[in-house]
């Protein structure tokens, strides 16, 4: 029995062992950069072994030590494969920006893999306690993620707002657990959900703690108005890190707010149409909306754009989360976890285009640093205006079906979702012209005379990264039926689930992107030697 209790644990397990061993390897490491291909290895393990554990391991597990505070169903397998893959595409992007921009240091990839198991533990979250650990877990590494350019005025700014704003969030959602406690005098989710569905909770506590649990949780996906800062933090960033935070953080948070809200505080007597954190959520979604992507249109710096879009995306993120309430699960749950997916994979290519986009001294970083580039450097535009339209939601990409299947469950949910369905498809239409700037800069605008020009980087991680995210930004929208049925809560043994179909797309994805790596990287050495002769003469 202990040793199945461990086997359910054993991704996280592969991830925790594999921070530590990081730490050894560091200390005797020379070249910092392979650590990312290390560290992508352990976290691509990982899910490998999640994925073999949701349908070829046990059934359940029976509650204790391990059961009672972790749970093991699809939700959590599924953000498993979620939070490995996107923070080893992270890892990889971190290997080409931190040796070309000269600050490589290999505890970067130590704290990567500690706050991504922070971040498998909070999706898998089956007690507060658990919850909140986890949530502190993923939390400090951010912190420390955010701060790693130390000679930087800016990535201090941004850590020491971040730290602020994650402190007052984790305050506030510390303190409506603790209502939560003394409310039902319980700490697991489903015992709570019992107890409270049977009538025996102060109905005012347990609305206080809803309330601040539901604020906290607000702050953490940065949530309008809870968002203020979160822009100067995704800015201040090292772009890896940035990529990580928009990607990894909301996967892990949104994944806890199902099991806490969804499941274990969706009973109707204290959720409903009119009362209870629905119409909570449903106001926080309309605002979010519509101050995300016009806060969007006024940027100039393309990172903060980025972060500003990100902050839209949470709106259609808590609108798929009342869907699913309202729909008690089905395709409101599948459709925030094909979201949680689809959008991390968009970001990804988005975010990794823009790190290859410059090197050392020459980044891109505005609008105007895009001019023209597109034209100069096609094998760079491609991934990006790929990534870009599938952020603004055009078909045929995953970022399109994503908003397709949440309106979709708006809309079945009806009443008030159906109203707030209409108001994310015209925000939507309003991001469009943000997103289709950068297309514009990229090949219809030329730099202006003697303005800074980016130059891209030569980075075989770059250039793999580049490859597995845009393989799954296309594949997702050519087939977004397989990973629809995919994205459920489903037992771990659906006969009628075509699994195979994503492990065959991640071999394929991590093969491509290696080959196209070292192609890359011949080609760099052709050019390396042919470039020699003509400085020796």
């Amino acid at each position: 029995m202990m040793t199945e209790s461990l086997m359910v644990v054993g991704p996280l397990l592969i991830v925790a062992v594999g921070g530590l061993a990081m730490m050894l390897v560091d200390a005797f490491s020379t070249q910092k950069a392979e650590l990312s291909i290390v560290s992508a290895v352990i976290l691509l393990g990982a899910a490998a072994m999640s994925l073999g554990l949701w349908f070829g391991g046990p059934e359940a597990t029976a509650p204790g030590i391990i059961g009672s505070y972790l749970a093991y169903d699809g939700l959590a397998h599924f953000l498993d494969l979620v939070i490995c893959g996107s923070t080893a595409v992270a890892s990889l992007l971190a290997g080409g920006y931190l040796r070309e921009h000269r600050i490589e240091r290999g505890e970067y990839y130590v704290i990567l893999l500690f706050s991504a198991f922070g971040a498998m533990a909070l999706a898998r979250a089956a007690d507060i306690i658990t919850l909140f650990i986890a949530l502190e877990t993923l939390s400090l590494g951010v912190y420390g993620l955010v701060a790693f350019r130390r000679a930087s005025p800016r990535s201090a700014e941004a850590a020491v707002k971040y730290f602020l704003l994650g402190s007052f969030a984790s305050a506030i959602l510390l303190f409506g657990m603790a209502l939560l406690y003394g409310a039902t005098g319980l700490t697991n989710l489903q015992q709570m959900s019992v107890f409270i569905r049977n009538g025996a909770a102060p109905p005012a506590l347990v609305f206080a703690g809803m309330l601040l649990t539901t604020v906290g949780m607000a702050f953490k996906v940065g949530a309008v108005p809870f968002h203020a800062w979160a822009p100067d933090a995704y800015q201040g960033a090292v772009t890896p890190a940035t990529t990580y935070m928009a990607v990894v953080v909301k996967a892990a948070v949104f994944g806890a707010m199902i099991r806490l809200l969804v499941d274990a505080l969706g009973d109707l007597s204290i959720a409903n149409d009119s009362a209870g954190w629905p119409p909570a959520l449903l106001g926080l979604s309309v605002i979010t909306l519509v101050v995300g992507n016009v806060a969007a249109l006024v940027q100039k710096d393309v990172k903060r754009m980025l972060a500003y879009s990100s902050i839209s995306h949470a709106g259609f993120l808590l609108l798929g989360m009342v869907a699913a309430w309202k729909l008690g699960g089905g395709l409101g749950v599948r459709s925030v976890l094909f979201y949680l997916a689809g959008y991390a994979v968009s970001n990804l290519l988005a975010f990794g285009s823009l790190i290859a986009a410059g090197s050392y001294g020459k980044e891109a970083t505005s609008y105007e640093d895009l001019a023209g580039l597109g034209r100069r450097h096609p094998w760079l535009a491609i991934p990006f205006s790929l990534g870009i339209l599938s952020l603004m939601g055009f078909p045929p990409t995953a970022g399109f079906f994503a908003k397709y299947y949440v309106i979709l469950a708006a809309v079945q949910g009806g009443g008030a979702l159906l109203w707030v369905a209409v108001i994310a498809v015209l925000a939507s239409a309003v991001g469009a012209y943000y997103y289709l700037r950068v297309l514009v800069y990229l090949f219809m605008k030329q730099p202006e005379k003697d303005a800074p020009v980016a130059v891209p980087m030569a980075s075989g991680y770059v250039v793999a990264a580049l490859v597995m995210a845009g393989y799954f930004v296309v594949r997702m929208g050519l087939t977004p039926g397989a990973y629809l049925a995919l994205a459920a809560d489903h037992s771990h043994h659906d006969a009628n689930l075509d699994w195979t179909v994503f492990l065959i797309d991640a071999g394929v994805a991590v093969v491509g992107g290696a080959i196209a790596a070292a192609i890359h990287t011949m080609r760099r050495r052709e050019q390396a030697g042919e470039a020699a002769p003509e400085v020796a003469g």
